[in-house]
């Protein structure tokens, strides 16, 4: 049986990445107004010329944020965490860490579709991590806290948003002209979500208690 281990130290070290990740982003925007600045551009030159760069800086922060409010509410149903469960954090923080990257790639090239199967393809891969982690924790009495257990509804909504994630990046990668259009599918998981309370209007409250 595997050793278990209190999850607040864990939580801390994940929020010190993801806060750092966030960092990252904005750094190459920051970069931006010296070399404007040197060659004689205008504050106004910032932003109108370097559009692109912004926007997949927003994009990324959005993505992130996200992220790391669903790894928030999910480490609320943890009480203890197994060795197996920390080497998937990291992975999913590897993912986080290395998000920057892409979006960097985005803001200083024209878009196509490697572009856009690399970016959302990185989301794949980040969604596949939270995913397994609900996984993991749902069910599991080592690791599952049992007066807060993880809900079918957050289950559902995980594996949900994956398998759109999957669907919008072989649409980005394979399918000439959509590109970063198919991230709108990744909206219909809140869709799907409103069918599953429609279905199961009582499940949250009794499951999940404070999260509705």
């Amino acid at each position: 049986m595997s050793r278990t281990r209190d999850p607040d130290r864990l939580v801390l070290f994940t929020d010190a990445v993801v806060a750092i990740a966030i960092t990252l982003l904005v750094l190459p925007l920051v970069e931006l107004v010296p070399d404007v600045a040197a060659e004689g551009g205008s504050a106004h030159s910032v932003i109108s010329e370097h559009w692109q760069q912004i926007s997949t800086f927003l994009l990324s922060f959005v993505v992130i944020a996200n992220f790391w409010l669903g790894h928030h509410r999910l480490f609320e149903h943890v009480r203890a965490y197994t060795s197996a469960m920390l080497r998937l954090n990291l992975l999913w923080l590897l993912v986080i860490v290395f998000l920057p990257f892409p979006t960097e790639i985005i803001g200083a090239f024209q878009s196509g579709r490697f572009m856009a199967g690399l970016y959302i393809g990185t989301i794949l891969v980040l969604s596949l991590c939270q995913s397994a982690l609900a996984w993991m924790i749902h069910g599991h009495q080592e690791i599952e806290n049992p007066d807060n257990p993880v809900s079918n509804r957050e289950l559902i909504g995980s594996f949900s948003l994956t398998g759109l994630t999957l669907v919008a990046f072989l649409l980005a990668s394979l399918v000439p002209g959509v590109g970063f259009y198919s991230m709108f599918l990744l909206l219909l998981s809140s869709v799907t979500m409103r069918v599953w309370r429609l279905k199961h209007p009582d499940e949250p409250r009794t499951r999940t208690g404070a999260q509705s």
